[in-house]
């Protein structure tokens, strides 16, 4: 019955108080499980009966809750009972096909047209059991993965061909996440595939292959998923691969719905009809699928097919043996428009060598990725390029924000000095706030004033390869060749006074101090820095603020964050760009930012300073300009 295969005293999250107790069980009912301990004869409150005769089971807690123990494998016997009675059920699954786990080690499961199948065979059958359940669960229905694609709710989709085609390397990258496999066992379950994602990307990567199988090879949507949203506002992003077992369309809209860009389909899996089919309902969705063959028939197929894209597979299916010349053999037969990629079995540059020679386009890398003591340096290693050029940095030189600024001649003071951006603070009722007629003199003199020295253009970058999101909004947002920067400091205000007020004063930037949501930034027409304390949520979304702003509680107050703190922060995410305020001074800016690593201060891209560079609530312009000179010397 449900509780098949599970051991006793699971923990489980119960409904209220709606069970039975023993008394009133009816003779027909027997109870399957209780809790522990109770007033029933130490048998507690019944959690779940069945018929002694006829197949019917029902239970009173939660099996879907995460806080259950076992609760998938109870769904998975729910769904696999059959017949109408207990010695029906009894009989039929003796007769059924015994099913895999998947937790087999990988010597053991290294098929030879045995008979029970090629291990392509076992997983298909797999996977079309799992997809046949998981298509029962509401919310998970066909007709609502369909309601949710209809509703615009699939993230924003790239072309994959296109993206497959730039690369900073002479063969595009498709690397991929690959924590187990059928001939390896398990690679790398510790494997973090958002974070791996983002170092494939910052490497050079054009695309990045996600397995989502989940008893072989360690996979799951939900990773994809994770994937999709760590590459959210990368400029230049890498393409997205389901790597999957597809034989239904479900699986390819729900790729889609995940964050997918493309898919594979397997054509010895599939019959050409079915293989077609699959191939032109993903068009429909936007997206080009990698079309994987092995052996000259299968090419074939894949080009009659119209394939834009063709994975060779080194590695056979049945056999799981590789040969490396598969790729090189099955060339000639690709079209000169269609892009071809080499799958399965690169370890090394060695292997890459032959392919740079042949016309390739792409290479498939996993495990030899995933094994990798330093991935951004095999990658160089492997591809024969530079990976410290593909990566871009943040511009070396530290920029400069004076806040709180209250007219027009200390904003000409911090722009003679070099300040890159003024901040006026529009909140009412706080003492730096100004009137509308004087940040319109603050901001007629920003605007007219030029910078005393023009900054020389934004670093260039390898346009074939992704970026750092804050690294691209510093460059591309938060500074100007020829001139300041207007920032407009918001704290808890409607979202529409703040967009009058970005119109009327002509603000460059809006930077909300206060607990303002994070979504608003997308709808501010103008780049956003955003406030926040070490350790709040959101700090480093993609997509939203341009920069977070690390300051102590309230702004404009002198006191100082704590370094460690700060540095905490920084380490946790090497993609992540801040504006530094709290308690800096022009005597103590170089001091404190020489307290931060190597590593943690070039993430720090500006700093900013409201009540150190004031004399008795006063703006001081001679501590505004020794700010800005200490500041600019430091970086």
């Amino acid at each position: 019955g449900v509780y098949a295969d599970l051991s006793q005293d699971l923990p489980v999250t119960r409904y209220h108080s709606l069970a039975g107790t023993h008394p009133t069980l009816p003779e027909v009912l027997e109870v399957s499980s209780w809790i522990a301990a109770g007033p029933d004869g130490g048998k507690g409150v019944i959690m779940g009966v069945r018929h002694k005769e006829f197949l019917v089971e029902g239970v009173q807690f939660h099996p879907e809750s995460i806080l259950t123990a076992g609760g998938r494998t109870m769904l998975r016997n729910f769904l696999h009972m059959q017949g109408g009675t207990w010695a029906e059920n009894e009989r039929m699954q003796k007769q059924s096909k015994p099913q895999t786990n998947g937790t087999t080690r990988a010597a053991n499961i290294t098929s030879n047209g045995s008979s029970k199948g090629s291990i392509l065979d076992r997983i298909y059958d797999r996977r079309k059991e799992l997809v046949a359940a998981q298509k029962l669960v509401p919310d998970y229905r066909p007709e609502d993965l369909q309601a949710d694609y209809d509703l615009d709710l699939a993230p924003e989709l790239i072309d994959f061909p296109a993206r497959l085609r730039q690369s900073p390397y002479k063969l595009s990258l498709m690397a991929e996440i690959k924590r187990a496999s059928p001939s390896k066992g398990i690679i790398s379950l510790s494997a973090h595939p958002a974070a791996q994602a983002r170092t494939y990307a910052m490497a050079g990567a054009s695309t990045i292959s996600v397995l989502t199988e989940p008893d072989w090879f360690k996979g799951s949507i939900d990773g994809l998923r994770s994937v999709r949203r760590a590459l959210e506002g990368m400029p230049n992003r890498p393409a997205v691969l389901r790597k999957e077992f597809i034989f239904d369309e479900y699986q390819i809209l729900e790729g889609r719905l995940a964050g997918a860009d493309t898919f594979l389909l397997i054509v010895k899996m599939l019959d050409t009809e079915l293989l077609t089919r699959l191939y032109k309902y993903g068009q429909t969705l936007g997206m080009e699928a990698v079309v994987e063959v092995n052996t000259a028939d299968e090419m074939k197929i894949a080009v009659e097919l119209g394939s834009k894209v063709i994975g060779v597979n080194n590695r056979n299916l049945t056999t799981f043996d590789v040969d490396m010349e598969t790729t090189s053999r099955l060339m000639e037969m690709v079209p000169k428009d269609t892009i071809l990629c080499a799958l399965s079995g690169i370890t090394g540059p060695h292997d890459v060598e032959p392919y740079l020679k042949t016309g390739v386009g792409a290479v498939l890398v996993g495990e030899a990725l995933m094994r990798a003591k330093d991935t951004t340096k095999f990658i160089g290693e492997l591809l024969g390029g530079d990976t410290e050029q593909v990566q871009k940095k943040a511009p070396a030189k530290l920029l400069v924000k004076i806040c709180g600024t209250r007219s027009a001649e200390a904003a000409r003071t911090a722009i003679d000095t070099g300040a890159d951006l003024i901040g006026i603070i529009l909140v009412s009722g706080r003492k730096r706030c100004v009137s509308t007629d004087t940040a319109l003199e603050i901001s007629k003199a920003v605007h007219d004033t030029r910078k005393p020295t023009v900054s020389s253009s934004s670093p260039i970058s390898t346009p074939d390869a992704a970026s750092s999101y804050f690294s691209h909004t510093t460059i591309h947002f938060l500074q100007h060749p020829s001139r300041t920067l207007l920032v407009g400091v918001f704290q808890n205000q409607p979202l529409d006074y703040i967009l009058q007020q970005q119109k009327l004063l002509n603000l460059d930037i809006v930077q909300l101090h206060g607990n303002e949501p994070l979504e608003w930034a997308r709808l501010i027409a103008a780049p956003v820095i955003r406030s926040f304390k070490p350790g709040d949520a959101g700090l480093s979304t993609r997509g939203a603020h341009a920069l977070p702003l690390l300051d102590s509680s309230g702004g404009g107050s002198g006191a100082q964050l704590d370094v460690s703190e700060v540095e905490g922060v920084l380490r946790k995410d090497e993609g992540l760009r801040v504006l530094f305020a709290g308690g800096l001074t022009p005597d103590n800016v170089s001091e404190v930012l020489g307290k931060f690593g190597k590593e943690e201060g070039a993430r720090i891209i500006g700093v900013d300073v409201s009540s150190g560079v004031e004399t008795d609530w006063e703006q001081d312009l001679g501590k505004i300009k020794r700010f800005v000179e200490a500041a600019k010397g430091f970086r």
